[in-house]
Formats: C-alpha cells, sequence, structure tokens
C-alpha cells in the first residue's frame, strides 16, 4: 500500500501495532529512537527542564522517556499513546521505577490531544512528529497545549533531497522515514501555529548507530520468524531488509539524518 493511498486513520494504526510489537523492539531498544536515553538527556537540557516540570510526552511508546524525566528530573509527565499495549508496558515500567505518582499515560491521537489547553510547561515528541499524517494540526495542538513560555522538543529524521521511490512506501513511512522533513519544514510547521523557532542540533551520527544495529539484527529475527518464533506485524521480513538497505545508503550520503529541534511558546 502507498502512502497516498492508506487513509490518515489506518496509518496511525499501523504505525501504533508495529512499534507494540515484541519485533520491532528487539530491533530498536527499549528508546524506539536514535540516542536512547541519552538523547532524551540532551532534549530534556535544551528545553530546561526543571523538577515539578509538566511535561507531555506525544506518542510516548513504552514510556522509556516518561519515566526517566520523572525519575531523573522530577517532572510530572503525561504520556499519549495510541496503541493500547505501549501503555500497559509504560505502566509497568512507572511502577517498576517508583514513579507512578508523577507518571501516567494516556489514549490519545496527536491531532487531537486528550488534554486541555495552556496545561504543561515543555512538550517533547521523539522520532515520530514526522510519522503524522496532520503535521500542522499537529503542531497547532502543541501550541494549545503549552502554558505561555512553554516550550517543545522535537527529536527527528531529517532529509536534505527527495527520497528514492522505495522509500516512499507504507513501511518507510511507519519507520519515520518516508515523510521525513527538512529543517526548515519542520520548524515552519512550529511557526505557522505561532511558536518562535530556537535552537537545531544535528545528531544524525547517532541515526547511522541505530540503522546499523537494526541492519545487523534484521536477518537474525528474519530467521526466528522463518522458524515461526517472531512475527512482525503487517510488514514482511525482506520488505524490511531492503528498506533498511536503501535507509542506510541515504544516511551515508548526507541525505538522511537526525536532529533536534526547538521552540517556545510566546
Amino acid at each position: 500500500m502507498s502512502t497516498e493511498a492508506a487513509p490518515a486513520a489506518a496509518l496511525k494504526s499501523c504505525c501504533a501495532n508495529l512499534y507494540s510489537s515484541e519485533a520491532v523492539r528487539l530491533l530498536v531498544g527499549e528508546s524506539f529512537h536514535p540516542g536512547g536515553i541519552e538523547l532524551t538527556r540532551r532534549l530534556a537540557d535544551l528545553l530546561d527542564l526543571r523538577p515539578g516540570d509538566e511535561v507531555l510526552d506525544i506518542a510516548s511508546g513504552p514510556g522509556t522517556s516518561a519515566v526517566e524525566l520523572a525519575s531523573s528530573l522530577g517532572c510530572s509527565v503525561t504520556g499519549v499513546e495510541l496503541s493500547a499495549s505501549s501503555r500497559e508496558r509504560a505502566e509497568e515500567r512507572a511502577a517498576a521505577a517508583g514513579v507512578q505518582d508523577r507518571v501516567r499515560f494516556v489514549a490519545g491521537d496527536a491531532e487531537r490531544l486528550p488534554v486541555d489547553a495552556a496545561t504543561f510547561d515543555a512538550v517533547i515528541c521523539e522520532c515520530a512528529f514526522c510519522t503524522f499524517p496532520g503535521k500542522s494540526q499537529a503542531a497547532a495542538e502543541i501550541q494549545r497545549v503549552l502554558r505561555p513560555g512553554g516550550r517543545v522538543g522535537l527529536s527527528d529524521l531529517t532529509r536534505r533531497a527527495d527520497l528514492p521511490e522505495e522509500l516512499k512506501g507504507l513501511l518507510a513511512w511507519v519507520a519515520c522515514v518516508a515523510d521525513a522533513g527538512t529543517e526548515e519544514e519542520y520548524m515552519g510547521h512550529l511557526g505557522s501555529a505561532g511558536l518562535v523557532p530556537g535552537v537545531t542540533e544535528d545528531h544524525s551520527g547517532a541515526l547511522l548507530e541505530l540503522a546499523e544495529q537494526i541492519s545487523s539484527r534484521l536477518s537474525v529475527l528474519s530467521l526466528a520468524s522463518q522458524l515461526g518464533q517472531l512475527a512482525l506485524p503487517q510488514v514482511g521480513w525482506a520488505d524490511a531488509r531492503a528498506m533498511a538497505a536503501s535507509a542506510m545508503a541515504e544516511i551515508r550520503n548526507g541525505n538522511l539524518g537526525y536532529a533536534i529541534l526547538v521552540a517556545r511558546k510566546p
């Protein structure tokens, strides 16, 4: 299925299902984004997060970042996540870390956030903004829920030029590749929503490291799938290997990268 043929609801459902699967956890680890916890900590530094800050984590996945911000910085974090199984795993993670009093996870969509206006000091969205079909609407929702002076930090894939056709399909979309934008495009969405652009940092080295990890693990996990031990929801292993090879080439030639982008609400 091409991304043009897939309705927005189907794209969101596919992303949620794929990222809640055991196969993806084994491929990418627990943080589900390049740089892992170290890059989450860098994002927190750039947002100047403090104890007691109310933070919204959009597309919070298994709760790794939310629990980190609550346990290491003393923030109160609300995670918004479509996948019920990911929310369940996140709640278990928060309980195991002893921060369930400072972290909660709710079902929700980035384009219709289930929270009140002007309630958060900061919003984070890691390796997910590029998968949202309605990026302008998601940016408007971020602006809505931030308090005056609040900050938003995105960490996401970036591109410099058009991608090859093999990186424009459904699998590439849910892998955060197909609709990767330029830094200017991301900042344009935030700026159009009334947010003031701030610092950007390049972290493409973290993307290359994760891509190499995924590439090395794909063959092993593909064999496990052939033995009936593991399933990759809605996509095939051969397609995944082909897409990974193409993405790796784009990363190495500098067309695909990874960046942190920060903006604030006036």
